[in-house]
């Protein structure tokens, strides 16, 4: 498991599991002979994605960003369609560290897309029950009402089963929520409730922009997803936080990447510190 130690925070990457999706709707409009270059694709012209939540301990709490595919959940024709090849191991590397699920305290869903809340519920008997039954489970207000009441585009990506039996536990915010040097922003674009985390710890800063910018081939702003709800909000809110984030240094880390967990990009745009998926 990589970690990355700030200040007073520390991260760790768990296995959430893997899927390979199509590169030209990861993409978006960006030509093949462009993104292949930063990212590479297999002969299916699909790309390696991670599914890997972030753990982080701060002040005596436990918290998770996004909660990976989750265990036993997906169907076979799913598993093939979504080119599953892993399922999580969340519950596996948390023993690693000597915890348990139970001993979550907070999980932030920077949106409740299929691959980032399967794993918030398991399977139990005939149905499902919460797999982090302590955690307060934060995630914006529009995402949450979108979650329940779908449209007819995002219905196939917001799934009954991942919510149903955790609504006591989900705390809904209107346009920012924080929790000491965490905060949340809801910035719209992937889906109309996406939500990206802002970290500043003492000098260091560190911004998370999830499904906005999920790996680092998609630095370039203008390099959005065809899954994009609302790609013009995906690209205002990259600028801004790009901008923001290369004034003061920051890092920049990924729940999709399978290459990088983390990187630091210069002014410049070039990559100055880095830290690696070991594969």
């Amino acid at each position: 498991m990589e970690t990355l130690q700030l200040k007073n925070i520390k991260l760790t990457w768990l296995r959430g599991g893997v899927n390979y999706l199509d590169g030209g709707a990861m993409f978006g409009v960006v030509p093949k002979p462009l993104w292949s270059k930063k990212y590479p694709c297999n002969e299916k012209n699909q790309i390696e994605l991670r599914t890997d939540p972030i753990f982080i301990q701060m002040d005596g709490k436990n918290i998770l960003v996004d909660s990976g595919l989750g265990y036993g959940k997906l169907s076979e024709k799913q598993k093939r369609n979504f080119g599953a090849l892993e399922e999580s191991q969340v519950e596996e590397d948390l023993h690693t560290l000597g915890l348990t699920p139970a001993d979550i305290d907070y999980i932030l869903m920077t949106h409740l897309h299929f691959d980032h809340a399967c794993g918030l519920t398991k399977p139990h008997e005939d149905g499902f029950v919460s797999a982090f039954p302590n955690a307060k489970i934060i995630v914006s207000k529009v995402e949450w009402d979108e979650m329940r009441q779908p449209n007819i585009r995002s219905k196939n990506t917001y799934w009954k089963e991942n919510w149903a039996c955790i609504q006591e536990q989900v705390h809904a915010y209107e346009k920012e929520w924080s929790l000491g040097a965490i905060k949340m922003v809801h910035t719209g674009g992937h889906s109309d409730g996406h939500s990206i985390l802002v970290i500043e710890d003492g000098e260091e800063l560190l911004i998370h922009m999830a499904d906005i910018m999920p790996t680092h081939a998609h630095k370039n702003v203008l390099w959005v997803l065809a899954y994009d709800d609302y790609p013009m909000n995906s690209i205002a809110a990259k600028e801004k936080w790009m901008e923001y984030g290369l004034q003061k240094n920051a890092w920049f880390t990924f729940y999709h990447d399978a290459y990088y967990r983390a990187v630091k990009w210069n002014n410049d745009g070039e990559l100055v510190d880095k830290l690696s998926r070991e594969r």
